[in-house]
C-alpha cells in the first residue's frame, strides 16, 4: 500500500511502458473491472503528431470559461507529474493520485494473477484519469491521445467528436514508415457516426481522411488554417476568425492552427446543442490558455521547446525568425537516441548560429558526443554538463536569444533553472 506521493509516482513510472499489443481487450478489461468509469463524461478526444496538447487546453479552458466541468488528460508532463490530469484550472491533488495508485495497484496484481499479463504505465495514467473524472462529476472530458489513436490507451472512450491536428514523422517504429500508416492509426480513433475536425491539409492524406471517414459515417469538417487574417506574431498572437479578432498569449502561426482547430470543433458541438457558450466564453478560453515548455519565452531572449520530430521544428524555425527577426540564435539541444535527431540535427545546422550539444541523465537520451558528431555546424560545441551549458549561455547580448530544444525531459531540466 502507497502511503506517499513519491512511492505512487515511482510505481507508475517505473511499470512496463509498452505491452504487447493488438487490441484494446487489456484496457477495455480493466475499464470494466473499475465500472467503466470513461462513460461517466462527454468527451472530446485529441489525436495528431504536434499540437495536441495545446489544443486540448484551448478546448479546455473554453469549456471551462462557459460553466462546464471540464477535465483535461495530456502528455507528458514538463514540471510535475499531477500536470497530465486536470480539472477546470487544477491539477489531480497528491493524495488523490496516491488513493487511486493503490486501487490501481490491487487492479494491477489481480489481472496479472489471472492472465500473466501487464497493466502498462499509460495505461494506468489513464485508469487514474477516468477514475477522478467520474468521482468529480466532471461533465466534459478532453482527451489527449497518448501514442498513435487506434490502439491507444485512450481509445476505448467514445467522444463526440474527435480532433486530429496534423501527421508528421514520429513513433514510426509503433505507427509505420509511411505518412498514410500513421495517419491512418490516428484516424483510429473516429467512432462510427461521430465527427471528426481536423486541420490536416496535406493532398494524399485529406483523400485518406475523407475516404476513412465515409466509410465509418462520420462527418468530416476540414480547416484551412489559411483563412485566419491580419495574423500579428510576437510574444503573443493575434488573429481575426470568422470576423472575430483574437488574442492568444501562446505564440507561432502553428498556435493560430491549433486555436481555429478548437474554435471549429467548439462550433460544431455548439450547432448541435451538445455544448452552450458565448462569445465572450470563447475568447477568454483561447486567451488564458498556457503551455508550459511549448515556444515559452523567459527575459524575452531564451525561448523553450520541447519540439522533438521533424515537424515541430518545421515550425519553430518559423516562429523564431517572426518574433526574434534579425537575432543572433544559439541553440542548447538534447535528443531522445530514439527519435530522427540527424533529420532534426540537419534541420538546425541550416538555421542556427551556434549550435551547443548536450544531455541529461536519462536512459532514452543520446550521448552529447553522438548528437555533435551528426552536425556540420561550423560554430559547433558540446557540453558535458547542461547546466553549467545553460547557465553560460543565458548571458545573452542585445542582438542574441537563446532557443532550448529537442526533448520536452530535457525542458523539464531546464525550466527548473528559471522556475524554482
Amino acid at each position: 500500500m502507497f502511503n506517499d506521493f513519491r512511492d505512487a509516482v515511482a510505481w507508475i513510472e517505473n511499470s512496463h511502458r509498452f505491452g504487447e499489443k493488438t487490441d484494446l481487450a487489456r484496457m477495455r478489461h480493466a475499464c470494466r473491472l473499475l465500472g467503466d468509469p470513461q462513460n461517466a463524461f462527454r468527451s472530446i478526444h485529441v489525436a495528431g503528431t504536434n499540437g495536441k496538447g495545446s489544443t486540448a487546453n484551448y478546448l479546455k479552458n473554453i469549456l471551462h470559461c462557459a460553466g462546464y466541468r471540464t477535465g483535461v488528460y495530456t502528455s507528458p508532463y514538463v514540471v510535475k507529474f499531477n500536470e497530465r490530469i486536470g480539472i477546470g484550472d487544477d491539477y489531480i491533488p497528491d493524495a488523490t493520485v496516491v488513493r487511486y495508485a493503490n486501487i490501481l495497484k490491487d487492479l494491477w496484481d489481480r489481472h496479472f494473477e489471472e492472465t500473466g499479463d501487464s497493466i502498462t504505465f499509460f495505461e494506468i495514467i489513464t485508469l487514474m484519469c477516468f477514475l477522478w473524472f467520474r468521482d468529480e462529476r466532471v461533465e466534459w472530458g478532453v482527451i489527449e491521445v497518448g501514442l498513435g489513436g487506434l490502439l491507444d490507451a485512450t481509445n476505448v472512450i467514445l467522444p463526440e467528436v474527435a480532433c486530429i491536428t496534423n501527421i508528421n514523422w514520429d513513433h514510426m517504429k509503433q505507427l509505420g514508415n509511411t505518412l498514410e500508416s500513421i495517419a491512418l492509426n490516428k484516424l483510429g480513433i473516429v467512432k462510427p457516426g461521430r465527427p471528426l475536425v481536423t486541420t490536416e491539409d496535406k493532398e494524399g492524406l485529406v483523400a485518406l481522411f475523407a475516404e476513412h471517414c465515409r466509410q465509418k459515417d462520420s462527418p468530416v469538417v476540414f480547416v484551412d488554417a489559411a483563412d485566419a487574417i491580419d495574423v500579428a506574431i510576437g510574444e503573443t498572437t493575434s488573429f481575426t476568425w470568422r470576423d472575430v479578432r483574437y488574442d492568444l498569449s501562446l505564440t507561432g502561426a502553428h498556435q493560430v492552427k491549433n486555436a481555429a482547430l478548437a474554435l471549429e470543433t467548439v462550433r460544431l458541438l455548439a450547432g448541435t446543442e451538445a455544448i452552450a457558450v458565448s462569445a465572450r466564453n470563447i475568447y477568454d478560453g483561447l486567451k488564458r490558455t498556457t503551455w508550459p515548455g511549448r515556444f515559452e519565452i523567459f527575459d524575452h531572449r531564451i525561448v523553450l521547446d520541447g519540439a522533438h520530430n521533424i515537424g515541430a521544428f518545421e515550425t519553430l524555425e518559423p516562429a523564431v525568425r517572426t518574433v526574434f527577426p534579425g537575432k543572433y540564435v544559439k541553440c542548447l539541444f538534447c535528443m531522445m537516441k530514439d527519435k530522427d535527431h540527424r533529420s532534426v540535427i540537419a534541420s538546425l545546422d541550416a538555421f542556427v548560429d551556434e549550435f551547443h550539444f548536450t544531455a541529461i541523465d536519462y536512459h532514452r537520451v543520446a550521448s552529447a558526443e553522438e548528437l555533435y558528431g551528426e552536425s556540420g555546424h561550423p560554430r559547433k560545441y558540446r557540453h558535458d554538463d547542461f547546466r553549467t551549458a545553460f547557465e553560460e549561455l543565458k548571458h545573452l547580448g542585445a542582438d542574441e536569444i537563446l532557443v532550448v530544444c529537442g526533448s520536452l525531459y530535457f525542458i523539464a531540466e531546464i525550466r527548473k533553472l528559471l522556475v524554482p
